[in-house]
């Protein structure tokens, strides 16, 4: 992930300074955890000692201005971001804030849209409920919805 993320910044003529390599690499150690900018700022200043949290922020946001990340929004959890910009579904964990990707065979986002007059710009698939581990410390006894 580091190195394809390194390509698409240099494509988007982004200049690759110390802060960016350390932010990348730390987004990327942590990239199936879909980091948060705090857990990229504890895990990038271990490479660069004086990076600050506003240039994590700063550089998230570029990276995802430029199309080489996504900043996902919660309403009751921090930020996070992800390096996957394709279609996918995520299952959030309600308890543990986990976020496992999905990619189902039979996936068509286009399709949802397709006889409607609309412009698609962003999408994001999601499902709340609670992960395996979480099941198991805790009696989550509420109904599935699916």
């Amino acid at each position: 992930m580091k190195d394809t993320m390194l390509k698409k910044l240099k494509a988007k003529g982004m200049k690759l300074t110390p802060q960016r390599i350390a932010i990348i690499e730390a987004f990327a150690e942590h990239a199936l955890l879909h980091p948060s900018a705090n857990i990229i700022y504890k895990e990038a200043k271990k490479k660069r000692a004086g990076i600050s949290l506003s240039t994590i922020y700063y550089t998230l946001n570029e990276l995802a201005k430029n199309g080489i990340i996504t900043i996902l929004e919660f309403e009751k959890m921090d930020n996070r971001h992800e390096g996957n910009t394709e279609a996918h579904i995520h299952l959030i964990c309600k308890e543990c804030k986990k976020i496992i990707d999905i990619f189902p065979h039979v996936f068509n986002p286009g399709e949802i849209v397709k006889n409607v007059d609309f412009l698609v710009t962003d999408m994001r698939f999601e499902y709340y409920g609670y992960c395996v581990q979480c099941r198991e410390h805790k009696d989550h006894t509420k109904q599935a919805v699916l």
